[in-house]
């Protein structure tokens, strides 16, 4: 008892005396000009912070349900979850070499001893039972498996941090094939309801002509526009199913299995409030990208350490003990006892190997110093970019609601003047293609509009919050 006590107290000696080799982390610093507000600023956006669920700005229970579902059975998001579990598992395989590692053995065997081998009063044919258990425990003195630990967890953070990152790509992915289906419907409407003003015109003219007013070229003019405006519904009927079919993908469905409300709106998704966008602080404290970089960081510089603890012994401790016998019934009674402990130092002689492996991790970990930089960069240059398109965008909406305005105005004073002969039917043409074209492109700029603010939602990184 007292050399185990003594084995035990050089034990804890070493333990306190321990420290890990390689350098301990420090995170990196983000550049001082990002911590800010951001550049580009418009009414339609406020410095408030983020707030988790930004799909529930729309106030559409619809899109709030396919979010909610496709964070839950989209097949990217299950990937990045079993990503996570294959993490911890190799956080739980490095823990554990913290701890004592035991084998037990045990076998019989029957057979035949030569008359020398055979002992006093033992038969020559007998049985042979004999079991055993051994126990080391590395010393981690210089700290190997600490970094180990300290690796495998970084890795834990990163595989975390990727899964949200996915979160938020499938809600945004969501709400984009969302937006694209209504938007579409909505568009496909503008133009049916212009093919049905043509007809109008078309009808009118054909009048005009029966009373000499008008030629069947005035016809043939109005009806070739109409059959130029008939043929975009097809293609936005077509546009319309394909945002359907890549929403049911989305949420885990077949497009036979797509929810019936998902078809039922056909106005595009708007905002009546500004979109909170917070400041370039909170964004790269919040991006999964970023955090993820930064783990991965954390985790290559864990290993310089690991590879840096290969360099200096490796100290372990153990023992073993057994019983041999010609039964069960011997070993566990009064049958042979053996045991022994003792210590074991492992140590390469040739440093060269355990150096090149430093340098490939000092290398591995400036590779992910740079990805996290470039990490960083990429995200205020996403955020600007979707800020700035969002707001050219509204930009764009407004001049093209005028344009419309005064094209609906030039069209009804054209149909009057045309009833009462002051004009000819080109120019009534004229001002029915010009309405035309102004009704298709407020009806595409509004398309536009949700598709940016979809894209703002998701370089600002957030909504995965309550389901990470």
């Amino acid at each position: 008892m007292q050399r185990m006590a003594s084995i035990m107290a050089a034990v804890s000696a070493l333990a306190l005396s321990a420290c890990a080799a390689g350098p301990n982390y420090k995170a990196p610093a983000r550049p001082q000009s990002a911590a800010g507000a951001f550049l580009f600023t418009t009414p339609a956006v406020s410095a408030a912070p983020v707030q988790e669920g930004w799909w529930r700005l729309y106030n559409d229970p619809v899109l709030d349900r396919l979010v909610t579902e496709a964070l839950a059975a989209n097949t990217d998001v299950r990937g990045a979850v079993a990503r996570i579990e294959r993490a911890r598992a190799t956080l739980r395989g490095a823990t554990s070499d913290r701890l004592p590692q035991a084998t037990a053995s045990a076998g019989a065997n029957y057979g035949r001893l030569s008359q020398g081998q055979r002992p006093i009063g033992v038969g020559q044919e007998d049985w042979q039972v004999d079991v055993g258990l051994n126990v080391s425990y590395e010393v981690d003195l210089f700290g190997r498996i600490s970094r180990n630990v300290e690796a495998a967890r970084g890795d834990v953070a990163a595989a975390q941090a990727d899964a949200d990152a996915v979160r938020v790509i499938v809600a945004a992915d969501t709400a984009r094939a969302y937006a694209d289906a209504v938007s579409s419907a909505e568009r496909l409407a503008v133009a049916e309801r212009i093919v049905a003003l043509l007809d109008q015109s078309i009808d009118l003219t054909q009048r005009r002509r029966t009373v000499g007013l008008a030629t069947r070229l005035d016809v043939a003019r109005i009806a070739a526009l109409r059959n130029q405006r008939q043929a975009d519904v097809p293609a936005l009927a077509a546009q319309r199913d394909a945002a359907l079919f890549r929403l049911a993908t989305l949420i885990g469905k077949t497009p036979a299995e797509l929810p019936a409300e998902a078809r039922e709106r056909h106005t595009t998704l708007r905002l009546d409030q500004p979109i909170p966008v917070g400041d370039g602080a909170a964004l790269l404290a919040r991006r999964p990208d970023v955090r993820a970089a930064e783990r991965r960081l954390a985790a290559s510089t864990a290993r310089i350490g690991v590879a840096t603890a290969d360099l200096y012994p490796r100290i372990s401790l153990g023992g073993s003990g057994g019983s041999t016998g010609n039964d069960f019934g011997n070993i566990f009674g009064a049958g042979p006892l053996r045991w022994l402990v003792g210590g074991l130092i492992n140590w390469t002689v040739n440093p060269a190997p355990a150096r090149a492996r430093i340098a490939a991790a000092e290398a591995t970990s400036r590779e992910a110093l740079a990805t996290f930089d470039g990490t960083v960069l990429t995200a205020l240059q996403e955020t600007e970019t979707a800020l700035s398109n969002y707001g050219r965008a509204l930009e764009r909406r407004t001049a093209l609601q005028a344009a419309l305005n005064e094209a609906e105005a030039a069209v009804r004073i054209a149909r009057a003047r045309q009833t009462e002969g002051d004009i000819n039917s080109l120019d009534l043409l004229d001002a029915e293609r010009t309405f035309a074209d102004a009704q298709a492109a407020l009806a595409t700029a509004d398309a536009a509009i949700a598709e940016a603010q979809v894209n703002l939602f998701r370089a600002l990184g957030g909504g995965w919050q309550q389901q990470a």
